[in-house]
């Protein structure tokens, strides 16, 4: 039975103290908001009660399915990006909820919403209606489209966003099947998600130097054709061109896991020596390499693919381990592929309990991954389950109404 820890008593990481209200839902803003309460902060997440068909509040708690016995709101996704919030319902059609928000507004240092601005402005929520509450707040609003942009307001998820960023183009300047593709991962929301935490500690700092608030828009497009970019401009960074669209080593059919006589390794020698230093291991230190395709960076550059399909050839010829034992104490780059069901076992991953189970008192035992980020002075925790759908309204809109700084 594997060890079940037991949560944090407080916030140990540089945000405690920082209160954020949380309007996000789905995967990009509820994921932002989770390292932000990773990182300390007391986030208070927002929740509405459903409409006619019920459900209500976050609709990822209603995604997958929880324990046969357990609370049907605590779906998988939801639970790995929603600990360390507090959940509050509230019905903004009764004068009293509205009222508790505009006083967790005044005790807040953070606003974050990731619902249409539009929306946000039909309930009074919108930048200056907040900061007239409260005149410091740092509004983070998690958008599709930049409000400048013929998009703006738009809806946007994730599969929208990787086909117009360009991402959807990758895989066939990979393998030449025309078919657009999208990667099988929520990459967008959960790259937005870091572009949301990073704008809001940047404005957080900014208040802290100055005591001014402000309102931040970060729009998935923006962030995503950025983050894609990065490599994949290429040769049309410059003007005129002078190659292609995308990375030729990175978009190259041949980069994948190579096969051994077991399974699989990921392998990448990348400087000269740790090519001669392979080619010496692989028994071509005579023919591949001599052969001038592969003489040094440049060269191998143009030729990537031609490289990684001889490279196919010869990891074939050993087990996983015998390459591990060959290649490691040269210090040339290589792991063994790990399979989704062979992660929880992978001894590193073990070693720095990435993995640690614990005991929700309604869902059952779960399995959640801690901060993978270190502090040595500020140590993110885990202090607070996943939430139940409005857990912690009562106690809430107490402490709102015993706070004389929220009148």
């Amino acid at each position: 039975m594997p060890k079940t820890h037991t949560l944090a008593a407080t916030a140990t990481g540089p945000l405690a103290g920082v209160r954020i209200v949380d309007m996000t839902s789905v995967v990009f803003g509820a994921y932002a908001t989770q390292m932000l309460g990773d990182l300390g902060a007391d986030v208070i997440k927002v929740e509405f009660p459903g409409g006619r068909r019920g459900g209500g509040g976050d609709i990822m708690r209603w995604a997958g399915h929880g324990q046969p016995d357990g609370p049907e709101d605590l779906g998988p996704i939801y639970m790995t990006i929603n600990r360390n919030k507090r959940s509050i319902l509230l019905d903004l059609r009764e004068e009293r909820a509205a009222r508790a928000l505009r006083r967790l507004i005044k005790s807040a240092d953070v606003f974050a919403a990731s619902v249409r601005y539009d929306g946000l402005t039909r309930l009074g929520l919108d930048y200056e209606a907040l900061k007239a509450i409260k005149p410091d707040i740092v509004y983070v609003h998690g958008a599709g489209y930049g409000s400048e942009g013929p998009y703006a307001g738009e809806p946007a998820y994730d599969d929208l966003i990787q086909s117009a960023c360009g991402f959807a183009d990758l895989l066939p300047r990979v393998d030449g099947d025309p078919t657009p593709r999208l990667l099988p991962s929520l990459v967008a929301d959960k790259v937005s998600g870091h572009f949301m935490v990073q704008a809001t500690l940047a404005a957080l700092f900014h208040k802290q130097r100055t005591g001014e608030g402000q309102f931040v828009e970060v729009p998935m497009l923006e962030c995503m054709t950025s983050f894609n970019l990065a490599e994949h401009f290429y040769g049309h960074v410059y003007d005129p061109p002078t190659g292609p669209w995308a990375y030729t080593r990175v978009a190259n059919p041949e980069r994948k896991p190579f096969p051994t006589k077991d399974g699989y390794i990921g392998l990448l020698p990348y400087t000269d020596q740790q090519w001669d230093q392979f080619f010496a291991v692989a028994g071509w230190a005579e023919t591949v390499g001599k052969d001038p395709r592969f003489a040094d960076y440049r060269t191998r550059a143009k030729h990537v693919a031609d490289l990684y399909r001889l490279v196919d050839t010869v990891t074939r010829e050993k087990t996983t381990d015998e390459w591990l034992a060959l290649l490691k104490p040269l210090h040339i780059p290589v792991s063994k592929m790990n399979r989704l069901d062979e992660l929880m076992d992978d001894p590193h991953l073990k070693a720095v309990g990435l993995f640690e189970r614990y005991e929700h008192p309604e869902a059952g035992a779960y399995f959640n991954l801690r901060p993978p980020v270190k502090y040595s002075k500020t140590p993110a925790n885990i202090r607070r389950h996943p939430p139940r759908l409005g857990e912690h309204t009562e106690a809430l809109l107490a402490e709102l109404e015993e706070d004389p700084a929220c009148d």
